[in-house]
């Protein structure tokens, strides 16, 4: 039998200003996700839907899971075939196209991923980069949307005594 998996949060809207939804411009979209244990994430709309500029949006949040995801896959799959990775860092960025006709839906066209990638030999970067193609099978994140993921790694070799690139 298939294990299942449960993920409970809490969302809380924050943005009464007063006078609750009695306009569109009458209220704040702020809001908070918690979970038992762990710091808030302090979130709202997109500054383009009146959302603050200072706080995650949905859309943000979206892109940076199916980063984490595959970053986190990446790492496994790199340590059960002995590949030493000493630095990670991406850069994804993700594309929204809004519906014609001005109601405001809208979805994710797709989501690029750039991850740098620093191994410890240069005898790992063949298969560092070769191990990018197996994660889209094994990630949660990836494998739930309706729209392309697509990767751009690019992998180095670390150079011995000086910190990894920025």
């Amino acid at each position: 039998m298939a294990a299942t998996h449960t993920y409970e949060l809490t969302v809380r809207w924050t943005g009464n200003t007063g006078t609750g939804t009695d306009s569109y411009r009458s209220f704040a979209r702020t809001h908070e996700v918690r979970a038992e244990g762990k710091p808030s994430i302090p979130a709202s709309a997109d500054p383009y839907f009146r959302g603050d500029s200072d706080r995650w949006n949905p859309e943000e949040l979206l892109v940076s899971a199916l980063s984490e995801c595959h970053m986190l896959w990446f790492l496994h799959l790199c340590a059960a075939n002995g590949v030493v990775v000493t630095d990670y860092v991406d850069r994804p960025a993700g594309s929204m196209v809004m519906d014609e006709g001005g109601r405001g839906g809208g979805q994710f066209s797709e989501v690029l991923l750039r991850p740098q990638v620093t191994v410890a030999d240069a005898s790992m970067e063949e298969k560092a980069a070769a191990l990018h193609a197996d994660v889209p099978a094994l990630c949660f994140i990836a494998r739930s949307v309706n729209f392309p993921v697509r990767h751009e790694p690019t992998v180095r070799t670390e150079r011995r005594g000086s910190p990894p690139p920025a």
